[in-house]
């Protein structure tokens, strides 16, 4: 017989079983990390991201910093937008946004012969180049982030880059990962094939009920 419990109360319940579930599989993770490692757990019931989740160093606290002072968050779909914590973002005055369906963005990317998630990057990177780049679906938004990190004065504040699938998944992140290296930018990446945009929202709210 299943036991009623408030949403507060599962939520609780489902924290102390994955912390039980890392210590089982003998997975130490460290306590800073802890927080985000184990929402997405929360939203994938896989603990693969125990180990595939990789943090630039200094990535927490440089973040929480970012999200106190109000930042624009970027995100390369509407599920991941939808799935960041709107009253978490409004009590840090954190504005989030996506411009994948917007007609400019459908003809910028057939006028140039790229994808709509790399024109979306292109022009987020015009209005806020201090922003936070959120990308749980394409691997060409990173690539993308890539290219404008490389090629103008764009240094944003976070990039979270946790794109699923098969096609330029993996080199687009370690692509990303190198790069936020290399010009000191702060990111979490989820290595290998394995992301999407609950992921990408998870990683968001962490941080913001972290904070």
């Amino acid at each position: 017989m299943t036991e009623f419990m408030t949403p507060k109360e599962i939520e609780a319940e489902s924290m102390r079983r994955i912390e039980a579930g890392l210590e089982e599989r003998g997975m130490v993770v460290p306590s800073e990390y802890l927080p985000v490692v184990k929402r997405a757990i929360h939203t994938t019931a896989d603990f693969d991201y125990a180990g595939n989740l990789y943090f630039s160093e200094g990535v927490m606290e440089k973040a929480r910093q970012t999200l106190r002072g109000g930042v624009d968050i970027i995100t390369d779909t509407n599920m991941a937008l939808t799935g960041i914590s709107k009253p978490g973002c409004a009590k840090w005055n954190c504005h989030v946004h996506c411009f994948m369906a917007d007609e400019e963005i459908a003809k910028r990317a057939k006028e140039e012969g790229t994808t709509r998630a790399y024109a979306a990057m292109t022009h987020a990177a015009e209005l806020f180049p201090k922003g936070i780049y959120v990308s749980g679906n394409a691997p060409t938004a990173l690539i993308r982030l890539d290219e404008l990190i490389r090629q103008r004065d764009f240094r944003p504040s976070l990039i979270v880059g946790v794109p699923v699938g098969f096609v330029n998944v993996v080199e687009s992140k370690e692509l990303i990962r190198s790069t936020c290296e290399e010009y000191d930018i702060p990111c979490i990446v989820a290595m290998g094939q394995k992301g999407g945009s609950n992921v990408a929202a998870a990683i968001i709210n962490a941080l913001l009920y972290s904070l």
